[in-house]
């Protein structure tokens, strides 16, 4: 049997002893990001009864499992992501890349033709230790999420977005500025204090 790298160990142990991944596993999460967008959400109180939510980069579900619990029966989930997603009771996943134009065509099915109240990512590029690659990579994911938001969050909804801290990263900020009435920067407590990850609340979109 291969032996386990000493970063594998490393990253074991910091799961084993993750209250996070412990509470998750209780609670039926699949994953301990769940706690992010938990966190998130009592302080932005975002995810509301009846809301219509696209939950982006969605695989392996925490975030659509929270967004369906606080919406409930009465709203609508949708989940879209490149890689394969286990089905999630109430929310609708899409398999795929959205900048494929038959994606666009399944979202829009999918949505019925209506706007969404919310647009959540907690996408991440994959991180190469370049900082210019890396940064590059972050924009692209971010302004993909814009474009998805100006084709289907109404006018006033609001975005939830993953950023890392890079050279570029307070310019991302000031584009999404451009386009909400209102922007925060948040640090969940499931966020890892090592980790450059922050997460941007933005609200009034188009106002």
């Amino acid at each position: 049997m291969p032996r386990r790298s000493s970063s594998s160990n490393r990253w074991l142990q910091r799961q084993a002893g993750d209250p996070f991944v412990k509470q998750s596993r209780q609670q039926g999460y699949r994953s301990r990001a769940a706690y992010k967008l938990k966190d998130i959400d009592q302080r932005d109180r975002l995810l509301k009864a009846g809301a219509r939510v696209l939950d982006l980069g969605a695989s392996p579900g925490g975030w659509t499992q929270v967004a369906c619990e606080l919406v409930g029966p009465r709203g609508t989930v949708v989940a879209l992501d490149v890689l394969k997603m286990p089905p999630i009771a109430g929310a609708t996943f899409i398999e795929g890349d959205c900048r494929d134009p038959n994606i666009h065509a399944a979202l829009d099915a999918a949505l019925g033709g209506e706007p969404v109240d919310l647009v959540l990512s907690d996408m991440a590029p994959n991180i190469s230790g370049i900082a210019l690659k890396d940064g590059a990579a972050l924009e692209d994911l971010v302004q993909m999420c814009l474009e998805l938001a100006q084709r289907h969050l109404r006018p006033g909804g609001a975005m939830v977005v993953k950023l890392f801290e890079f050279a570029g990263t307070a310019d991302l900020v000031r584009d999404i500025k451009r386009r909400f009435a209102t922007v925060v920067r948040r640090k969940p407590a499931a966020s890892r204090s090592e980790s450059r990850e922050f997460y941007v609340v933005a609200k009034g979109f188009g106002i």
